[in-house]
C-alpha cells in the first residue's frame, strides 16, 4: 500500500473507505469504466475503444475529464485496463505522450462483517516537466487526495443504496 505523502513531488498516494457490499458487487461498479463520471469529480465520462466493450486485461478506453480551478480545464487520456481480477483488483494506466503516465488502482478486501475495504491508489509514473511545474501552485496532491475521498464516498452510496 503507497505511503501517505504531503509533498508535491512524491507522486503515489492512496485512500479507503469500507462498503457494505460484497466485493464483487462493488468490483462491478468500478470495473465498468462509462460508469466512472458518477464517482469522480473530475472524470465526466469514458468511452470504450478499438472494439473493447468492457473491463479485461488490455482493454483501451478514452476518458474525458474537467478540473483545476473552477473547472475551468478540460482534457482527455487514452488508457489501458492492466488488471481485472473480479473482487480483488482492477487498475488501468493513463497515457502522456504514447507512455503510461498514471496508475490507478482499486483494491478490494473483504471485511469479517461482510463488506469491503476499497482502496484507491495512484502513481504517477511520467509527468512532462510542465506539468510538475504547475502542480505546485495548483497544489495537484492535495486535489488527487480530495478527489479519491468523493470518489469512494460515491462509490459507498451507490453499492450501500
Amino acid at each position: 500500500m503507497p505511503v501517505k505523502n504531503q509533498r508535491w513531488w512524491l507522486t503515489t498516494d492512496s485512500e479507503n473507505i469500507v462498503i457494505s457490499a460484497p466485493a464483487d458487487k462493488v468490483y462491478g461498479l468500478v470495473a465498468e469504466l462509462t460508469r466512472m463520471g458518477e464517482w469522480s469529480p473530475e472524470c465526466q465520462r469514458v468511452e470504450w475503444e478499438d472494439g473493447a466493450t468492457g473491463p479485461a486485461v488490455g482493454a483501451k478506453f478514452v476518458g474525458h475529464n474537467r478540473g483545476g480551478p473552477f473547472k475551468l480545464m478540460r482534457w482527455s487520456r487514452r488508457g489501458r485496463v492492466l488488471t481485472a481480477d473480479p473482487g480483488r483488483e482492477f487498475s488501468f494506466a493513463t497515457e502522456e505522450g504514447g507512455h503510461e503516465a498514471t496508475v490507478w488502482s482499486y483494491r478490494f478486501e473483504p471485511t469479517d462483517d461482510g463488506g469491503t475495504r476499497v482502496t484507491e491508489s495512484y502513481e504517477v509514473k511520467k509527468i512532462p516537466a510542465w506539468a510538475r511545474i504547475v502542480d505546485v501552485p495548483t497544489n495537484r496532491h492535495r486535489e488527487l487526495l480530495e478527489a479519491m475521498r468523493h470518489t469512494l464516498a460515491q462509490l459507498k452510496t451507490a453499492a450501500e443504496g
